[in-house]
This record gives C-alpha cells, sequence and structure tokens, in this order.
C-alpha cells in the first residue's frame, strides 16, 4: 500500500497500524515484540514490501481484538521494521527500530490491515529559563531512584549509572521510562506529554507513587514475616493476605462466616435447645478477631458437629444365605459361632427391638474374633471400624475431653463414627477384657452408657456436650477371657464363645486360608510353591504350639519367604517343602515338650488349667518324707489353689488305712507340693482333685496313671465340684494325647459344646467324690507285690476288694 499524502499538509502520513497490547515503545530505541493478529502480521508483510516504516500504538484495552479508533491511544511511534522471524503463518517476532513520536490522527480498514493516518510531534526540550527547574527535577528524580532501588534491588547497574551519568534531559527521562517497570499506562502518560519539563514532572510524580507502595508493601512484609512462622507456608500466605487486605480497608465481613454455620446448624437433626447453643457460639466469632486462638477453638467445635453423618445410613442386608457363603468362605470350623451370627443376623431382619444388642466374642488369641466381625459387617453391608482398647485407663478415650482443656478432642466413639461416615456403622470394642483404671477415671464405666441399649439414644460425649444416637450402632466386643470383665458390662453383653482349634483344624485353616493368602501377599503362586501335607502337621506339632493360628501362618510366611528368594536369585524355578527340607528351612524344632507326665509316676497327676490363650495340661507334684509336719507349696500358686492344697491335706488324713495314710502325716512328715513352670502364676479351685489324687499317690505308692488327665473342685468331706472352662481343658487333653478325662459329674451339660472329634477321642469319667477319682487314676498292684510306698506300711490292711487298675 502506498502512503497517501495530504496536499494541504505535507507532514501527515499514512502508514501500517500495529495496535501494541500492553507495551509503550520510545523513540530512538530498538524493540522486539510477537505478532500474533491476522491484520497485524499483515500490516508488518505490507510495510516490508512497501518499503515503509509502521505506527505503532498502545490500545487502552489489551483484551480488543479488533479495535477501534477511540480504543487506542492518541500518540505512538514511526518506526523501521529491521527483522522479521516467523514462526507461522500468524506468528512472528518483529524486530523494529524506533524513529520519532507522532500522533494517531484517522484509522481506515482496507479489509487486510489497519493503516493510520499520522503526523510527526516533536517533544519541546527545555528553555533556558527553565533549567534550574529541570535540574531540581532530575536531582528529585535520583533521589527517588535511591530509594526505589533499595524496594526493588534487581534493577541494572547500567540504567543506574545512566540516571547519575545522563545530563541529556530528553535522553533522561525517556531512558528511565523506558527501562523502568512501570505499568504501561504510566509510560503512555510520559510518551503523550510533549513537554520535556512536563515530563521530568510526570515521571517523579510516577517515582513517588510507587515507592510509597513499595514502602506499604515491604512493612506489609517485615509485619507478617514477625507473627509467622518458617516451617509454616500456609499461615504465612494467610498473614499476607489479611495484612493487604488491611492496609487496603478490605477485610472480610465474618457475618458470612456466621450465615454459613448457622444455616448448616438449621439442618441438623438435633432439639431446637441443641440448634440454639451452637448458634451462640458461631455468633461469638462475630466478634473476635479471625486470627485469635479462641476464634480456632470455637471454628474446630462447630466443625466436628456439622461434619459428624448426623443423618446418614447405610441399608443393611439381610440375605443369609449369602452371609452364609461369606462367613464359610472366610472361617473353617466354628460353627457354633456362624450359626449364632446367621440366627442375630434373622432375628434382624423380623424386628428393629434388638437394635442395640451388644455380642461379646470370648476366646484366646488367634481364633478368628476380628475376622469374624469383619465378616457379618460384609455381610450386612455396614462399615467397619475397629477400635482397641488394650491398656485405655482414662475416662477421657470414651467420653472425649471437655472444651475447655487445651488440646480437647472427641471420644474414640464419636471418632469412630466420623471415620465410619454413617451413624449405623459396625464397630468392634477390640480387648474389652483388658482396660484399665486409674485416677483419671474409669473407662468401662463409661463404655456402660454406651453399650447400655436403653442409655445409648442419648450418648452425650464431654466434647460435643450434645446428645447423639448410638441406638441405631452395631456394637460387637472382644476378649480373651471373662474374668477379667467388669460384672456391670459382662452383664450388658451376650457372650459367644470361641474356643481353641483342635490338631485337624488348624491343618485345614492352614490348607484352605493361610497358604493362599500368604502366597498372594508374596507374590508367589502355587506352581511356585507347595507343601506337603506332613510338612503342614510337622509345623503344628514342632513349630507353633498355640490355641490359635497367627503362628502357624507366621511359619508358613517364613517358609514362603525363603522360596521366594530361592526364585528371585535363579536357584530354583519351584520350591516344594516337605518333611526332609522343613527343618532346613525353619530351624531345630521349636516347640518344647509338653512337662505333663508321660510315665506312670507316683505323686505326679496331670491336671487341667485354663488360661486366656486356653486349655493346658499341669502336672502337680507331691513329695513326702520323714520331717517335722512342714507343708511346702511352690509353683506361684495363688491363694485359692493354696486353699485347695490344704483342703486335699485335710481330706487325705481322713482316708481309711488301706491307702496307708499314717496318723501321724501332719507331725511327722514333710509335704511339698509343686506345680511346675513355676514363673507362671497358677491359681484357681480346679486342681482339687489334682493335687488330692498326687497326694495319695505320693502317700500310699499307688503309680497315677500317664494317660489320665483331671480337672473338678473338692470340698473337705471329698464331693467334687463343677468347674469352669471344660471346653478348652478338653481340647488341651485331646492335643496332649490323653486317653481318659475326669471331669465333675455336674459338668456333663458342658460336653455339648466340645467337638465330637475331641469327645470321640476321650473317655470321659464323670466322678461325684474322691473315691470315684482314686478308683480310676490310680493303679493298684495285685496281690502278694509291695507298693513302692516311702511310709511305713501297717501289717494289717484290709483286702483291696472290688478295685482294678
Amino acid at each position: 500500500m502506498i502512503a497517501k499524502v495530504y496536499p494541504n499538509n505535507k507532514n501527515i502520513e499514512n502508514l501500517p497500524l500495529i495496535p501494541m497490547r500492553g507495551v509503550v515503545v520510545f523513540p530512538d530505541t530498538v524493540n522486539h515484540f510477537d505478532v500474533g493478529r491476522k491484520k497485524s502480521f499483515s500490516a508488518v508483510e505490507s510495510a516490508i514490501s512497501a518499503g515503509l516504516p509502521i505506527f505503532m500504538v498502545a490500545q487502552r484495552n489489551i483484551a480488543l481484538n479488533d479495535p477501534m479508533i477511540d480504543d487506542l491511544y492518541r500518540f505512538g511511534v514511526v518506526g523501521e521494521v529491521k527483522q522479521v522471524l516467523r514462526f507461522s503463518d500468524t506468528l512472528a517476532k518483529v524486530l523494529v527500530e524506533c524513529k520519532y513520536r507522532a500522533k494517531l490522527l484517522e484509522i481506515h480498514d482496507d479489509g487486510e490491515f489497519y493503516s493510520a493516518d499520522i503526523v510527526r510531534v516533536p517533544v519541546r526540550n527545555v528553555r533556558a529559563q527553565d533549567v534550574d527547574n529541570a535540574d531540581a527535577l532530575i536531582r528529585s528524580i535520583r533521589d527517588q531512584m535511591d530509594i526505589y532501588v533499595e524496594f526493588y534491588p534487581r534493577l541494572s547497574a547500567e540504567l543506574m549509572q545512566n540516571a547519575y551519568n545522563n545530563t541529556n534531559y530528553h535522553s533522561f527521562v525517556e531512558n528511565l521510562a523506558v527501562n523502568l517497570p512501570l505499568e504501561f499506562a504510566e509510560k503512555q502518560s510520559i510518551l503523550e506529554e510533549s513537554s520535556v519539563l512536563k515530563r521530568l514532572q510526570l515521571l517523579l510524580e510516577i517515582l513517588i507513587r510507587e515507592n510509597n507502595v513499595l514502602g506499604i508493601e515491604h512493612e506489609i512484609n517485615e509485619r507478617v514475616r514477625e507473627q509467622m512462622n518458617n516451617n509454616q507456608r500456609d499461615y504465612y500466605l494467610r498473614e499476607q493476605m489479611r495484612a493487604i487486605s488491611s492496609e487496603l480497608g478490605e477485610e472480610g465481613d465474618p457475618e458470612t462466616e456466621v450465615q454459613d454455620y448457622n444455616g448448616r446448624i438449621e439442618a441438623l437433626p438435633v432439639e431446637k435447645v441443641h440448634q440454639d447453643k451452637l448458634k451462640k457460639e458461631a455468633s461469638r466469632l462475630a466478634g473476635m478477631p479471625g486470627n485469635s486462638q479462641e476464634a480456632a477453638v470455637i471454628r474446630t467445635y462447630l466443625d466436628t458437629v456439622l461434619d459428624l453423618p448426623w443423618s446418614e445410613f447405610t441399608k443393611d442386608n439381610y440375605d443369609l444365605s449369602k452371609a452364609e457363603k461369606i462367613l464359610e468362605r472366610d472361617h473353617y470350623g466354628l460353627e457354633d459361632v456362624k450359626d449364632r451370627m446367621l440366627e442375630f443376623l434373622a432375628v434382624r431382619s423380623l424386628t428393629d427391638e434388638i437394635n442395640a444388642q451388644i455380642i461379646c466374642l470370648i476366646g484366646p488369641p488367634g481364633t478368628g474374633k476380628t475376622s469374624i466381625a469383619k465378616a457379618v459387617a460384609e455381610c450386612m453391608g455396614r462399615k467397619f471400624v475397629r477400635m482397641s482398647l488394650g491398656g485405655v485407663r482414662d475416662e477421657a478415650e470414651i467420653r472425649g475431653h471437655r472444651r475447655t482443656y487445651v488440646g480437647a478432642m472427641p471420644g474414640r466413639i464419636i471418632n469412630a463414627i466420623q471415620q465410619a461416615g454413617t451413624s449405623n456403622p459396625l464397630i468392634l470394642l477390640d480387648e474389652v477384657d483388658k482396660l484399665g483404671a486409674d485416677y483419671r477415671g474409669d473407662p468401662s464405666s463409661a463404655l456402660l452408657e454406651v453399650l447400655d441399649p436403653e442409655q445409648n439414644s442419648n450418648f452425650r460425649d464431654h466434647y460435643l456436650d450434645i446428645p447423639f444416637d448410638l441406638s441405631k450402632v452395631l456394637f460387637i466386643t472382644t476378649a480373651n477371657t471373662r474374668s477379667t470383665i467388669p460384672a456391670p458390662l459382662y452383664d450388658r453383653m451376650d457372650i459367644v464363645e470361641l474356643s481353641s482349634y483342635t490338631r485337624e483344624e488348624k491343618f485345614r485353616i492352614a490348607k484352605l486360608h493361610l497358604l493362599s493368602k500368604q502366597l498372594k501377599k508374596h507374590g508367589l503362586n502355587k506352581r511356585q510353591f507347595s507343601i506337603t501335607e506332613a510338612a503342614i502337621m510337622s509345623v503344628i506339632d514342632n513349630y507353633t504350639r498355640e490355641s490359635g493360628v497367627r503362628s502357624l501362618e507366621r511359619q508358613l510366611a517364613k517358609l514362603i519367604r525363603k522360596s521366594a528368594k530361592l526364585i528371585v536369585a535363579g536357584t530354583a524355578t519351584s520350591v516344594k517343602v516337605d518333611g526332609s527340607t522343613l527343618e532346613g528351612m525353619l530351624g531345630p524344632k521349636q516347640a518344647k515338650a509338653n512337662i505333663a507326665s508321660r510315665t506312670n509316676k507316683i505323686g505326679v497327676a496331670n491336671g487341667l488349667a485354663w488360661t486366656a490363650f486356653g486349655g493346658v495340661l499341669m502336672p502337680i507334684e507331691v513329695s513326702v518324707f520323714k520331717g517335722t509336719g512342714r507343708l511346702d507349696l511352690t509353683g506361684s500358686l495363688g491363694d485359692v489353689m493354696k486353699e485347695s492344697a490344704k483342703i486335699a491335706l485335710s481330706y487325705l488324713r481322713s482316708l481309711p488305712l488301706y491307702y496307708n495314710v499314717p496318723k501321724t502325716i501332719l507331725s511327722e512328715y514333710d509335704i511339698h507340693i509343686h506345680a511346675p513352670e513355676g514363673a507362671v502364676p497358677k491359681d484357681g479351685p480346679s486342681a482339687g482333685i489334682t493335687l488330692t489324687t498326687a497326694l495319695v499317690s505320693a502317700v500310699s505308692g499307688f503309680p497315677i496313671r500317664k494317660d489320665i488327665a483331671m480337672t473338678g473342685e473338692i470340698t473337705l468331706k471329698g464331693v467334687v465340684l463343677p468347674i469352669g472352662g471344660l471346653k478348652e481343658k478338653m481340647i488341651a487333653a485331646y492335643k496332649e494325647k490323653m486317653k481318659t478325662v475326669i471331669i465333675p459329674k455336674d459338668n456333663l451339660p458342658d460336653l455339648y459344646d466340645v467337638s465330637d472329634t475331641v469327645k470321640s477321642a476321650l473317655l470321659i469319667q464323670p466322678v461325684s467324690n474322691i473315691d470315684e477319682v482314686l478308683k480310676v487314676a490310680l493303679l493298684f498292684p495285685e496281690e502278694g507285690k509291695n507298693k513302692q510306698s516311702i511310709l511305713p506300711i501297717e501289717d494289717k490292711r484290709p483286702k483291696r476288694v472290688g478295685l482294678s487298675s
């Protein structure tokens, strides 16, 4: 396009126009900028082809794509295009040498690009009478530059040097305007000013205003830096925003926050009196500084209350066939327990009257109590939360802390509800028998309200201080022993007992569940690792001695780890463990032999005892020798067991002469009673018949059968009373390969809970008095053969009629 020349004014030219977005250029400078708009790109190409300069002027609004004349500033710069670097058909980087200032008169659009009618407008230099004013302005500008560089130290040294050495007024002001990081509107205002003196005044005003802003910003930064913690970046950012808002007078209105809280409070399904209490807490925020500690405490409290799942419930699933499959999938044996869980689900499907029924699973460690609870939650489709109570001594762990304390928080029950995200989860209270108590309160007493269906619909946590309905929560508790569960708490629970596993049950569990679980956990498959049935039995017998299967699972995991090492190292592609390789992988046999008597001995009787880890065989040893009538009791015996020993000794004196009991037994003979494994405390009355049998054997010289185990309490007159823990004791006798078990006759109903496998392997002898025990347990010699008694035998003894070994 050829420039149009006006006949009336030869200074007016028509040149291609480039609207500049956010960029202001000055004469006598070299600038480069990107050209991306189609018309601007065409204007550059037209100027190059026609050998014309271009006119560059800044847009008032940088967002406009097709600006009109009113959208452009009136003053711009004419420049010569020196270089164009094209990136695409519509994008290029242009290098322009700026020549002189010009004023925009009119713009034209021919469809391809804009052109502008311009007139050259030179800048008036400083007049002679204004030189002093100009020098004063320059000094003031230099002073402001000294201040500016303190706030903005990134200015180049060349710029500062030019500011101090340049004596040309026009060059001085334009050099600073070009290179200082000012807003483009401020630079444009300097460009539009035609007087150098006024340009100096304008630059001074801009620098003063910029220094004031930078000074305020510096003060804000210093204030924030004093308040913040170097390790808390989020805190720093919040304080900076607050300080800036304070300086601008734009602090946020706390009423918005209060209104938000009030709206959420009104939606809570609680009584109006509790809503009013929460609204009162929210209204306190309006009169507090936003960064005060008390405000943070109130916000935490309100957020905790409002985030609880007050109206969130999961729908229960009572499909018994599905529940049975889940229970059978995850558990072998435990038929009574699985039946009890299915009965529970069946009743729940018929009525909601027993919503708060509490089930307590009692059994030795590793027998599947926790996994049973998880399976019930899966069957019902409820969220599962486990809460361990072992070692809890503070009541606040259950009820929470009052908000008057620093660092107060809700109790574990409310935390479990928050974790589940619903108001009807299944919460497992694990190890309820191991709760403690001290000066901080009794947590078992706090649990009374939680587990009481008459009270827990209005459970009041100390932190919340408003009632929360726990009646829809399904609580299941676990314990190893019922003896240490507080009586009021025990009374609120429905007891379901889990017994120890037999040897065969452990084998099935290992084969059906544990092996596949550990193979998946360790990244192996059945082709890479296998173990024979005999090897599994050997692991059970020789490397574990427990009621559950935890140690068995650890030993299997150890075998799989060692096999994985061989496979990864390339030593083997698959590993098969059998009896010959087992000891090489697990080391020497670890399960120590039981201390039970394995031979027919005098004064040694095999008793049965119950512990929190299941039943055990506990031999009682008695020695009788000449002395002064002293009774020694060793083996960490408790008071009840010591009393049983004294009862046995008293009954011994009343036995007939047939058992060779001398009348001077308490005055001329010392008796020592010992229960092996002396480091283990022992107590309880169920060793009564064992103590009596061992005493009679030691005194009479009749050996005790090695294959008999016994349990039962004895009275002073020889009556055998019932005992507890019969099921576990029977399993212990079965594990130790006893043939006969003597039990109190009153315990016969308890045999219903003993598995058929155990009952079929044992000869059960119910007794009602000690005479029946002695007839079964003692080995009487044939007539004419001497007994091995260490006591003097009377020459005249009644004949032993009707007794057999």
